[in-house]
């Protein structure tokens, strides 16, 4: 949930400031412009959409942005997402407010740490489309995606092995066009004069593919360094005397992103000269943004006898073999 929110807010950053220095003569007309970003994901207890609107004023804009009610709605918006399956109409779901207080100093040029977020705790269907609907003043500001389906890692099955390369398989979902894969390496680590051992990660992102189509059930793979593994942790990991680790479980990732959540990170990652205007990319109707979905498929695997054995004998981390 930390990190969907944090992708909400970092996302909603960047449409509020493209549009405060791009935009300036609509607001001179008083223009009321709405600001969503939701992604849906129907393995999430809870659905999380930010809502703002875009703004000017006289004085430095960077200043104004630090204040909450330059970028929020003075009153609660209503908010509702309709799921529609053929033949059959889902329940409508409405949506509540809460005030977080997770975003850090730098994350944007936007105040902190509170953001006003519209929340639902409802599991969504999977093999629903869904309609987002906003009443703002006198408009209806709507959009409408279908859900990431479900998919499945095809290798590694067990054990993942780091003494060479390799590559994470996995089929493609149905409505899913973007592909992340990220792997989270667990240990437990033990301090010296320290009778509690604690659990801990190292995040590592492996890299991106795109599906040919959005159709679902093609085999995709991505390759992953061996050498970036050990790497990783001989960076991360501080070099303590006499720490004492030990190997966990490996958590492989793959998340998979709608054909709108790709458009939308392809138009604002797109390289140009000082000259151009990076295009604006939304699929919201009076607004401004993105609704898109995404799935996320995990699979925890071991670490490779052979791994354990360069971690252990090659490295000066304090990793030890488990005992049998």
């Amino acid at each position: 949930m930390r990190k969907s929110i944090f992708f909400l807010v970092a996302f909603t950053a960047l449409f509020i400031f493209q549009r405060c220095n791009n935009d300036i003569d609509l607001y001179a007309d008083h223009k009321d412009i709405t600001i969503v970003y939701c992604i849906l994901d129907y393995s999430d207890d809870t659905t999380w959409i930010k809502i703002t609107r875009a703004f000017s004023g006289p004085g430095d804009i960077l200043q104004l942005a630090q204040n909450p009610d330059s970028s929020n709605y003075p009153t609660r918006l209503n908010v509702v997402l309709a799921g529609h399956k053929p033949g059959n109409d889902l329940p409508e779901i409405v949506f509540d407010t809460m005030t977080i207080t997770n975003k850090r100093p730098g994350d944007s040029v936007f105040y902190f740490p509170d953001q006003l977020m519209y929340f639902a705790k409802v599991k969504l269907d999977e093999d629903a489309t869904y309609h987002l609907n906003i009443e703002v003043n006198k408009k209806v500001v709507e959009s409408e995606t279908p859900l990431v389906k479900s998919f499945g890692i095809v290798r590694p099955r067990n054990t993942i092995d780091f003494t060479m390369d390799g590559h994470i398989d996995w089929n493609s979902a149905k409505n899913g066009k973007r592909y992340e894969v990220t792997y989270v390496f667990n240990y437990r680590e033990l301090l010296p004069g320290s009778s509690d051992t604690t659990h801990k990660k190292v995040f590592y992102y492996v890299g991106n593919k795109l599906s040919l189509n959005t159709n679902g059930g093609e085999d995709m793979s991505q390759n992953y360094s061996g050498d970036a593994f050990y790497s990783r942790l001989n960076d991360e990991l501080e070099k303590i005397p006499n720490v004492q680790r030990w190997a966990g479980n490996v958590d492989v990732s793959v998340s998979g992103g709608s054909q709108v959540l790709q458009n939308y990170l392809q138009i604002n990652s797109a390289e140009g000269n000082l000259l151009e205007e990076v295009p604006l990319y939304t699929n919201i109707t009076n607004g401004v943004g993105i609704l898109a979905s995404r799935h996320t498929t995990t699979r925890s695997v071991r670490l490779s006898n052979l791994s354990q054995q360069k971690l252990v004998n090659e490295y000066d981390l304090g990793f030890k073999l488990p005992i049998k």
